[in-house]
């Protein structure tokens, strides 16, 4: 397996990235545009899957990655919750809400794959660089 220096490098940082800018363009149309509470709490949502897994990346164990992926994990969660509550309120169409679910719970199951890998890995901290 090739050694990844970059949390950019990262699949699952990628499929949360490609989510986040999904869940933003949804946003901005239509009546979810004026749900300003949803609206920020989706995007916020999405944001934070990204963002966890690159700042767990960018710590120094496996343990405290373990965790931020854990977070990732359930931020992920509220992102499916919340596309209900948009498809509840009329907001996306059901086809849309079955195509973003079926995205979101992919990254879910690859997050909860890369949880399993760090916690069989015998590798526990991270080289460090010298400087």
């Amino acid at each position: 397996m090739a050694t990844i220096s970059r949390f950019e490098e990262l699949e699952i940082w990628k499929l949360a990235r490609e989510q986040a800018r999904f869940i933003f363009e949804m946003t901005r149309q239509g009546q979810f545009s004026t749900d300003f509470e949803l609206r920020k709490q989706i995007n916020a949502a999405a944001g934070s899957v990204m963002d966890n897994i690159a700042e767990g990346f960018e710590r120094f164990s496996n343990k405290e990655f373990t965790q931020f992926l854990i977070i990732a994990k359930g931020s992920n969660a509220e992102v499916r919750s919340q596309l209900y509550r948009a498809n509840d309120r009329h907001y996306i169409s059901n086809e849309n809400l079955l195509i973003r679910l079926e995205f979101s719970e992919m990254i879910g199951r690859k997050i909860k794959s890369f949880l399993d890998y760090l916690s069989s890995s015998p590798y526990k901290t991270k080289p460090r660089i010298k400087t």
